[in-house]
């Protein structure tokens, strides 16, 4: 029947257009975004889990900016002590061979003191400049915290996250502090390893007493100092590798970010091209459709 009130051939390539519309907006939309869920109204469950995850990401990427400033703080403080351990030119191990040398009869210990001297000022320049960000952990005073937590990770188990550290006690790595209770200022007898004076002793029983005293307590501290740079050194190494982790857990969250949200390109083409070639045959059947109109005038001429 054919009717001027009521065209369903229209009606019905009209519906059909406006699906294949609708469809065709939201194939661009992907394309344009690159992303299958872009919003809640998308896919609510996953939108909600992708923007969680989202979140632990940024919370994992602070932490990686966290153990790169640990990173250069351990690193500064670890070559500090290195280098007050020393070798065979400077430092304690310098320190102790001169004191042994000090034994032998008849040296001249003005001179070695000479020496000694120029190696505790140098370990007490070198403590006093390792220094990274404000922060010293060898050389310390009142204000310097007793512990330091180094961030080291993040994660969340459902809606509890936590936070994991490595926590330091700065008094191992002390070497000098304000009220002389570090490794090289400590007072051990007459004097710390900081305020040795071997000037004034000569070739008598007591006072070889006295250098062996002091070859003993710069023994100690070389063993106090190495192994507070021991310490140091895996707690570097740590890092280094919390640090490898990290980045390597955000690309894996990214992956899995992505195998919710992101569209298929590939398939999003294909759809695309289908869609036109449906936006075109809609309009041209709502066109023929709405023709069919015009032949009823026919009748009445």
């Amino acid at each position: 029947m054919s009717s001027l009130l009521t065209n369903s051939t229209a009606m019905t390539a009209l519906q059909t257009l406006r699906s294949v519309s609708s469809q065709l907006s939201t194939t661009q939309n992907r394309i344009s975004t690159g992303q299958r869920v872009a919003t809640a109204s998308d896919n609510a469950a996953y939108w909600s889990i992708a923007t969680s995850m989202r979140a632990d990401n940024a919370a994992l990427s602070a932490v990686s900016d966290s153990l790169g400033l640990s990173a250069a703080t351990v690193d500064t403080e670890y070559t500090a002590l290195t280098s007050v351990v020393g070798n065979s030119t400077g430092g304690l191990t310098k320190l102790q061979s001169l004191l042994v040398e000090a034994k032998t009869a008849g040296i001249d210990r003005t001179k070695i003191q000479a020496d000694i001297t120029q190696i505790q000022q140098q370990m007490k320049g070198t403590a006093n400049a390792a220094t990274f960000n404000g922060v010293n952990w060898l050389s310390t005073n009142a204000s310097t915290p007793a512990t330091v937590n180094l961030v080291s990770s993040y994660s969340r188990v459902g809606g509890t996250p936590t936070t994991g550290s490595i926590t330091l006690t700065v008094a191992n790595y002390s070497l000098y502090t304000a009220s002389t209770g570090g490794i090289l200022d400590t007072v051990s007898g007459s004097a710390s390893v900081d305020t040795i004076n071997i000037s004034a002793l000569t070739d008598s029983a007591a006072d070889q007493t006295t250098l062996d005293g002091y070859i003993a307590q710069v023994t100690g501290a070389i063993n106090s100092v190495a192994s507070a740079a021991a310490n140091l050194g895996a707690v570097k190494n740590r890092i280094s590798t919390n640090t490898d982790f990290v980045k390597s857990l955000m690309d894996s969250v990214d992956r899995g970010i992505g195998q919710l949200v992101d569209a298929d390109m590939n398939q999003e083409s294909t759809r695309l091209a289908a869609l036109q070639v449906q936006q075109q045959l809609g309009v041209q059947a709502l066109s023929i459709a709405n023709n069919g109109s015009q032949s009823i005038l026919s009748l009445f001429r």
